[in-house]
């Protein structure tokens, strides 16, 4: 198969796609099958792929869509500028998050791995099972493992779902402590994280509210319950 039908395959791919598709998921559409299910090409390679994935980005530039790399794969979405119309078929408020939710999303993060006495150590508040429970359920926070001390404590931290999330690829491009550090005067606190979690889902709601083929992205809505949750959470100092 040629560059430009590769290039075709691609494009049809990710623009019919639901979802982010892995390099994986990508390489899989070249190789042919037998009969048996037997692999007979090897097929593309990472590097191929990832070459033509940057021409079919450079030939979408200046367009209304574009093809962006995030944590969990590639996939096409709406560029920002294109937020302010998108939002006249489907208008939703800004979203907001609780303190309580922001606070322990931004340790986990930030200080991943990390366990939920951690947590409580940093915010000076018992956590909220509840909490921890609801980014869970969303899918932004994972067990990574289990610390080896008396009673094996959980490790939490941050999945691809939750970058993808984000519109990020990876965490190196969460704003970095120093630089929250250096913007404050001084040693960043939990103010300053929540606004640097808060900012990067603020810029995410202009990227990932209109991924192709989905309706907007309701990962990012508001917590319903915040107003109780940081109230319970008040009362357990």
């Amino acid at each position: 198969m040629n560059t430009v039908e590769a290039k075709r395959v691609l494009e049809t791919a990710l623009l019919c796609a639901h979802e982010p598709l892995s390099m994986h998921s990508l390489k899989k559409l070249f190789v042919e099958l037998d009969e048996q299910g037997r692999p007979r090409n090897e097929g593309l390679g990472a590097d191929t792929i990832k070459e033509i994935l940057e021409e079919l980005r450079l030939d979408w530039d200046g367009r209304g869509v574009e093809v962006v790399n995030l944590a969990s794969g590639w996939r096409f979405q709406s560029r920002p500028e294109m937020k302010l119309y998108l939002d006249r078929l489907s208008p939703e408020k800004p979203q907001k998050y609780s303190r309580a939710t922001l606070e322990t999303l931004a340790i986990i993060a930030y200080r991943q791995p990390v366990t939920r006495g951690d947590i409580e150590e940093i915010r000076g508040v018992a956590v909220n099972s509840q909490t921890i429970k609801m980014l869970e359920d969303r899918g932004w926070v994972d067990v990574l493992g289990y610390r080896d001390v008396l009673g094996r404590p959980a490790l939490l931290g941050t999945t691809k779902h939750f970058l993808d999330d984000l519109g990020l690829s990876s965490l190196s491009q969460l704003p970095p402590l120093q630089q929250i550090s250096d913007m404050r005067g001084g040693a960043p606190d939990m103010e300053a994280l929540e606004a640097a979690l808060q900012e990067n889902f603020d810029k995410a709601a202009q990227h990932a509210a209109s991924p192709i083929n989905e309706a907007p992205a309701h990962a990012l809505a508001p917590e319903t319950t915040v107003d109780a949750e940081h109230n319970q959470e008040m009362n357990n100092e």
